[in-house]
């Protein structure tokens, strides 16, 4: 682990109205960049994160027009969000529909306080049950992505991937990823209880930070932010039910390397798993 110093997060549980066209996209990006810059005016951050898709709604409906609403990597969002990173000279992490010549990726990308893009990442696993239909709209990406603020190694994740414990595990050990940026678009089906369990999971068995973003709404809300060790004296912090919530997380690192020294789960793990196995007939 580098240096570090601390890091504050302003994690933005955002309403997504209808947008089927690009000016209903461009008015709702132009209006949650308003409700930052008011926050952040009042109170700065290090980082900015926002949900899954956020410059979208999560529907058939807008799906359908991905022709029209989805994006280059310079397109509306990187300009709404590399302008308000230019102007509190932050970072910010945001969910958008990427299309390229090779396919419509779900994405996020981070933008750094000089107005650069830091890089982006493509959501790895497509979901397709619940009130989810991915792999009828999206392609899969192929690679990870990290970047670093304050000292800290972050990288983003997009909502199914929390259930494949691979992926943290790598961002972890091979990458020395600190912080888990998981942002979704949790929809209030029959999976949506079993969400957090997997959030805490994450968590504590990889000794990380780890939020977990979803969008508001009657539908969605609910965010999770989880600590590197939680017990009946510290536990995750829980964002609104359903309503708009933009909370300000503080990450400490000694939270971490406490964690790591008192609880030593990734220092006991070996290498391997791949074990001789005694079978009985």
């Amino acid at each position: 682990m580098t240096a570090q110093e601390s890091l504050t997060l302003l994690a933005c549980q955002i309403a997504i109205p209808p947008t089927t066209t690009a000016q209903a996209r461009d008015s709702h990006l132009a209006d949650t960049a308003a409700k930052l810059r008011e926050r952040l005016t009042e109170k700065r951050a290090d980082l900015v994160v926002l949900p899954e898709l956020s410059s979208i709604d999560y529907s058939r409906a807008a799906f359908d027009q991905l022709d029209e609403i989805a994006e280059p990597l310079d397109g509306a969002s990187f300009q709404t969000w590399a302008a308000l990173a230019v102007e509190f000279g932050i970072h910010v992490c945001y969910g958008f529909a990427r299309r390229d010549d090779a396919g419509t990726y779900i994405s996020m990308a981070v933008v750094t306080p000089e107005g650069e893009l830091a890089g982006h990442y493509d959501k790895l696993h497509l979901c397709q049950y619940g009130a989810s239909m991915e792999k009828d709209y999206f392609s899969i990406g192929n690679g990870i992505f990290t970047f670093k603020v304050n000292g800290f190694t972050l990288s983003p994740i997009i909502c199914y991937d929390i259930r494949f414990p691979e992926l943290s595990r790598v961002l972890v050990l091979k990458h020395g990823v600190d912080v888990i940026l998981h942002s979704g678009a949790y929809f209030r089906d029959p999976s949506f209880p079993t969400w957090h369990a997997f959030a805490t999971t994450r968590a504590l068995e990889n000794q990380v930070f780890f939020l977990s973003l979803n969008r508001a709404g009657q539908d969605y809300g609910n965010s999770l932010f989880c600590y590197p060790w939680m017990d009946d004296t510290c536990g995750p912090q829980h964002f609104a039910d359903r309503d708009e919530d933009f909370r300000y997380v503080a990450i400490d690192p000694q939270h971490m390397r406490e964690a790591r020294a008192n609880y030593t789960f990734l220092m006991d793990r070996w290498d391997s798993y791949d074990r001789p196995c005694l079978t009985h007939p």
